[in-house]
């Protein structure tokens, strides 16, 4: 590998793990801005496994890298705040469905909003088609399965 090619490879874990920084910051900084200030990352994770269907305490757990126990008290602190509520499953009589409330639904509506607005200077700087090939070369590299928080 020559020179310039190490670099980049040295430069790319900073590189990536800024630009994550940065749009977590976007995200929450945005949702603060739209009414959600009592929202965590971490809540935004689960609401990526919840919509569109909800999940189980178990399924949410498990997408998370939690233990159910952690995963139930993370569910516990979004029932009290309005973003989650728990329902019957509708095919397990022994299993409980956390779904999200309006307010959770609106809430991930504005980290969307958010997401977009925090994009928007990289598309800026890197022009669409630059942006959509990265967009798609990242996809190519992005494990599949469970976007876990990295703690």
């Amino acid at each position: 590998m020559n020179d310039s090619r190490a670099a980049d490879v040295r430069a790319l874990p900073a590189l990536l793990l800024a630009l994550s920084g940065e749009l977590v910051a976007g995200v929450q900084a945005g949702g603060t801005a739209r009414g959600f200030g009592d929202v965590r990352p971490a809540h935004g994770y689960a609401f990526v496994r919840l919509a569109p269907d909800g999940a189980t305490i178990g399924e949410l757990a498990e997408y998370l890298g939690f233990t159910k126990q952690a995963a139930s008290q993370l569910v516990d602190e979004l029932v009290r705040k309005g973003y989650v509520e728990r329902r019957p499953h509708p095919t397990d009589a022994r299993a409980r469905l956390v779904v999200l409330t309006e307010r959770g639904w609106a809430c991930t509506r504005a980290a969307d909003e958010a997401a977009a607005e925090t994009v928007a200077p990289w598309i800026e700087e890197l022009g669409p088609e630059r942006f959509h090939t990265l967009v798609t070369d990242l996809a190519r590299l992005a494990p599949r399965g469970p976007i876990r928080p990295s703690w």
